[in-house]
Formats: C-alpha cells, structure tokens, sequence
C-alpha cells in the first residue's frame, strides 16, 4: 500500500487533508496526517478509513525518522524553516518531498544528492509560489510557441477577505494565513526589471512604491513588490526581458496605514520591549512616537507621517485597536510579535467569513511586428474560515502532484519547482475541474 505522509494540520491544511483522503479512499492510499497535535491531526481525518493521525514533532530526530519511513511520498505544511530538516531525512530515507514554500539555499544545495538516488523534492508548489508559476508559464509557452517575444510579465497575488465579509473592516483585510508571516513580509530587498532598469526597493520604501492593479468583475487594487524576482527571468526563460515584476495584492489604501506600523518599527522581530506585561495597545504604538507629553498620539503620529486627523490611515489604525487603551495581554515579546498578538484580535477569521485570492498576471508580448497584451486573472472564495480559498489554493496543488507523483506521471528528478508542462498541465486542468481556473483576455 502507497502511503501519503502530510505534516502540519493548521491553517492551511483543510482542503489539503480533504483532497488526500479522497484519493487515499479512490487508490487504496495509506494518508498519515502528522502534527505536534495529535488531536489536530484527529479533527482533520475525521471517520476517513484511510487515515491515520500520528504525532509528529520535527525536532524529535528519531521519531521524526520513523514517521518518514513509513510513507511513500512526504508534504511539508510545517513552518519554512524546518522543511531542509524535513529534507534531509527525506533524502536518508528515499522518499519524496513536496513544499508549497520558496526554495531555500539549503534545500537547494540537496538537489545533486536528490537527483542521484531519484528523488523528487518539488517546492514552490502552492499559490503564491504556485499557481502563480504554472499560470504564468503556461500563458508564456503559449505565446514562445505561436512565434511570440515577451516584452514585460507582471504578476500580483493577495489573500483578501470577500466583499460581503466584516463590511466595517476598512483594511479588507484579515489574516487568512500564518499571521507572522503577515507581519514580517518584505523585510528583504525587493528587486526586480523595469522598463530595461533594474529597481531596489528597501523595506522602509517597500509600501510606499505600489503598483496600481484593476482586475475586471472585481475593481482596483495596489502591489507591492516580492522579494527577488530577477531570478524568475532565469526560471522563466525570459533572459532579455524588459520588464519582470512579481508582488503581493492588497486592497486600495492598505499599503499607505500598514507603512506607518512599517515606519514605527512596529514590525521589528529583533529585540524584546520591556514592561509588556503593563502595555496596552495605545501605549504599544507610544512607545515608538516622539516623546512629546504635550500632544496626544493621534497628534504625533499626524505631525510625523502627514496624516489627517480623519484620514484612512488613522481610520484603519483606530478600527484595529491599535489606539486603544485595551490590555495587550502578552507577558513579554518582540514588536512584531505584540503587533500580530494585538492584530490577531480584530483580523482572526470569524466562523462564517469568506476569504478570498485574487491574482493577475499581465504579459505584454511583440509578435510579426506588433505589440500584444493578454491579462489573466484569477479569484477563488472560500466557504468558511476553515475551507478557506487560502487552503484551496495552496493545499490542492500539493495534493494533485502528490496524486501524480504516486502514478507514475511525474518523471523529474531533484529540487524543482512547477514551472514545466510536465506539473503544469495537468495540475492546472485538474484545478479547473475542482473551481480554480484562470481568465484570459487578449488586447
């Protein structure tokens, strides 16, 4: 009997777990659901016959060891950081290894070792990296093939919250993923191609630099750049192309209030504050603010971003609590930890909230001598705050290369990421079958 071994039943999992259930019931699959809580891993298997919930805590070498062995192939939801220790027993025990998180050096450096003894350690197999890949390559093959030269390749991927979902939220915004992540996102250098220059954006000026975005049906947005995407011109085999940019999402205005939590040091993870235990929200966000006893927060953070006393950044600041004299509740922590603690009370998904992903990609291409455009574009909703559209999105392509990988279909070898037609085409038509599809317009 093939066994599936899936690590890690939080946030994400749901749809994941559902979908491996379904095809351990079709196949005769073994699914072995691992998590530091057994009781989580319970709650998701449910009375699936094919499941079986162990405990499972990566840190417990030995354990962690006999768990491995016993599957076929191995899916990481566990935090990034802990997928090379996941990997390296992988490797010592010849099985397969499958992550929606961006390769790291480490896990790169095991691709030779991989390769040799015909293992398949496939990441960035999720949403965003993901869907965003296998999208955007497919639409990029399609124009090489038809005699096309890509000019500019834009690509921009939120998790949002539905129109109808807490309707007074002026951010549009709650946490649909790991909070922390949330909070420490784009705290490396963006980089990226445009126009034929190549652009740095630091953290501090991160939200400041955004890009406007309109998806049709769903209205306008703004973007704010990921990472390093000039390594995508390689991956993507687009070596020569003008423009390469790849960003996150978010509603209008969200960039311009998350950037004063950004311009405070709000969000810095390296050291302790003191007196926590004693903090409240309004004096969290004193702390960071001149020392002016003469005027009141409101009136500093004014003075210091050029804000207006009823403008949308202090509206967004004041909707989250973030002024109010409310208990923290934590003993002890770092800013960005106080910050996501503090977030976590007004921007944790409610029991009948709707999330919902959105993503666009605007390739501009020359072909016989005239410039062309297609946008593509994609919106998956959730149904509650478990069956997220967040969970969908990055548990199903897990689950289908896992399908595929235990059929024989997938032939590639080492670390990798989905950006070939070997994962891309029949994962994205699977994906269509089950609601996730992307929508073309050409120009």
């Amino acid at each position: 009997m093939k066994t599936i071994l899936a690590l890690g039943a939080g946030r994400s999992s749901s749809v994941l777990i559902s979908y491996l259930l379904r095809q351990g019931e079709a196949n005769g699959w073994k699914i072995l659901i691992g998590d530091i809580s057994q009781d989580a891993a319970r709650d998701r298997i449910g009375r699936a016959i094919v499941g079986e919930a162990i405990a499972f805590d990566i840190t417990q070498e030995e354990a962690s060891k006999q768990s491995i062995a016993r599957a076929d192939v191995v899916i990481s939801l566990l935090p990034a950081h802990f997928h090379p220790m996941v990997a390296q027993h992988c490797l010592a025990l010849g099985k397969h290894l499958l992550t929606a998180s961006y390769v790291s050096d480490e896990m790169m450096a095991l691709h030779d070792a991989a390769k040799a003894k015909g293992l398949l350690f496939l990441n960035e197999c999720g949403l965003d990296p993901g869907i965003d890949h296998m999208s955007a390559m497919q639409v990029i093959d399609k124009i090489k093939n038809s005699g096309g030269t890509l000019v500019s390749f834009e690509s921009f991927t939120g998790g949002l919250i539905a129109p109808e979902t807490d309707p007074e939220n002026p951010w549009r915004y709650k946490f649909t993923w790991n909070s922390r992540n949330v909070v420490m996102a784009g705290q490396s250098t963006a980089k990226y191609i445009q126009n034929g220059t190549y652009r740095y954006i630091p953290y501090q000026q991160l939200f400041k630099r955004i890009t406007p975005v309109s998806v049709p049906g769903y209205g306008e947005y703004e973007g704010y750049a990921n990472r390093d995407s000039l390594k995508y011109i390689d991956t993507y085999k687009l070596q020569g192309i003008q423009t390469m940019l790849r960003g996150t999402l978010r509603n209008k205005g969200f960039c311009s209030a998350w950037n004063v939590l950004v311009q405070l040091g709000c969000c810095d993870d390296t050291y302790p504050m003191e007196g926590v235990d004693r903090m409240t929200h309004r004096s969290f966000i004193d702390a960071f603010a001149d020392a002016d006893k003469t005027v009141s927060l409101e009136e500093k953070l004014m003075r210091t971003f050029s804000l207006a006393k009823d403008g949308p950044e202090l509206t967004r600041l004041r909707w989250s609590g973030l002024l109010d004299d409310e208990p923290v509740g934590l003993t002890s922590g770092t800013p960005a930890q106080i910050l996501e603690y503090i977030l976590n009370k007004k921007w944790k998904l409610k029991p009948a909230d709707n999330d919902l992903i959105v993503m666009w990609h605007r390739f501009v291409y020359e072909q016989s001598g005239k410039r062309r455009e297609i946008q593509a574009s994609l919106v998956a909703r959730g149904e509650d705050a478990v069956h997220t559209a967040m969970a969908k999105t990055v548990g199903l392509p897990l689950g289908i290369a896992a399908k595929l990988l235990l059929q024989g279909k997938i032939k590639r070898t080492g670390v990798v990421i989905p950006v070939d037609a070997e994962f891309y085409t029949p994962v994205l038509q699977e994906l269509k079958t089950l609601g996730v599809e992307l929508t073309e317009t050409e120009k």
